[in-house]
């Protein structure tokens, strides 16, 4: 099974979520997303501190899918400069863990 990785990535907004976790699952670069709206978010920004509510979109892919993901995530995100952080999986339910390797597998 390759190594898989969770992807955090804030979005502006649930819309904005849902465009582009349908567009990563639609292009097999992850099996699965989720959504979480409702983040309240405080950070720094070019000098000034802001604050923000946005959604939380998390990714499952195969690490060698995280650099094409991340190209994608940039070209469809609002932001400028948007969160896009992949965490290793290190273990769990392994059918799980194989269904996204097999989802984001190349068609035969």
């Amino acid at each position: 099974m390759a190594n898989l990785n969770m992807v955090y990535i804030t979005c502006a907004s649930p819309v904005e979520a849902e465009a582009i976790g349908r567009a990563l699952v639609a292009e097999r670069l992850a099996a699965c997303v989720n959504i979480v709206p409702g983040m309240r978010s405080i950070y720094r920004w070019k000098g000034a501190i802001e604050e923000a509510h946005e959604t939380i979109l998390i990714a499952k892919t195969p690490s060698a899918l995280v650099a094409a993901l991340t190209e994608r995530v940039k070209g469809l995100h609002s932001y400028t400069v948007p969160c896009i952080v992949a965490l290793p999986m290190e273990a769990g339910n392994v059918e799980y863990l194989q269904w996204i390797a097999d989802e984001t597998a190349e068609l035969p």
